[in-house]
C-alpha cells in the first residue's frame, strides 16, 4: 500500500477532497491531508483563488513542503487543481518520491528548476475543454511531462468542468470522476 500526501484545490479543504481521501484510506493506503488554508473553505473558486493570491503561493506551496519534511520520503504527491503545486514541485525535486497524481491542473517541469525524474510515475488528469485546464497551457504542460517521463500518462474527459472530481461543488461530474478514482486507485496500487 502506498503513503500519500493530498492537497487541496482552491476552495480550500472541502467535504469532496476529505471524501477523496477517506477513499483512498478505505483502498488500505495511508493518506496525508492537510489544510493549506489553516481552516478557511470558501464558497467560490473567486474567493479561493483570492485567498491564495494573499498568502501567497510561494508560501502555500512552502506550507506543504513543510508537511512533507514530517513524512516519510517515499510518498505519492496528489494535487487538486490549486494542490498541483505543491504536489508536483515535491514529486520532482524531493529524493523518494513513488509518484505523482495531478488532478486538473499541471505546471511545466521547467517551473521548478529540475526536470521530471526518469523513476516518478505520474497521472495527470483533465477535461478536454475546461478553461483552466486545457484553456492556459496546463494540459500542453502535461504533454510535455509524459513526453519527457519513462512513466506519465494523460487522461483527458470530454467536459469543460474545472474541480469536477471534488463531490462537494457543484462542477462535480458524476461520469468522469468515478474514473479519475478508478485510474488513481489502480495506480497507487501498482506504485505502493
Amino acid at each position: 500500500m502506498a503513503e500519500v500526501l493530498v492537497f487541496h484545490h482552491a476552495h480550500g479543504l472541502t467535504a469532496g477532497v476529505r471524501g477523496f481521501a477517506e477513499q483512498l484510506r478505505r483502498a488500505g493506503h495511508t493518506v496525508h491531508v492537510p489544510d493549506l488554508y489553516e481552516g478557511r473553505v470558501f464558497a467560490s473558486l473567486e474567493e479561493g483563488a483570492a485567498h491564495a493570491e494573499s498568502i501567497g503561493f510561494d508560501t502555500l506551496t512552502g506550507r506543504g513542503a513543510a508537511v512533507a519534511e514530517e513524512l516519510p520520503p517515499e510518498l505519492v504527491y496528489v494535487g487538486f487543481s490549486l494542490g498541483v503545486l505543491p504536489a508536483q514541485k515535491l514529486a520532482q525535486t524531493r529524493p523518494g518520491a513513488k509518484g505523482a497524481l495531478l488532478l486538473e491542473a499541471c505546471v511545466p517541469v521547467t517551473e521548478f528548476g529540475a526536470t521530471w525524474p526518469r523513476d516518478v510515475p505520474a497521472q495527470i488528469h483533465g477535461m478536454d475543454a475546461d478553461p483552466f485546464f486545457a484553456g492556459e497551457g496546463d494540459a500542453d504542460a502535461a504533454r510535455q511531462l509524459v513526453e519527457i517521463a519513462k512513466d506519465a500518462e494523460l487522461f483527458l474527459y470530454p467536459g469543460d468542468r474545472h474541480l469536477f472530481t471534488d463531490n462537494s461543488l457543484p462542477s462535480h461530474d458524476e461520469q468522469a470522476a468515478p474514473r479519475v478514482e478508478h485510474r488513481v486507485l489502480d495506480f497507487l496500487d501498482r506504485v505502493g
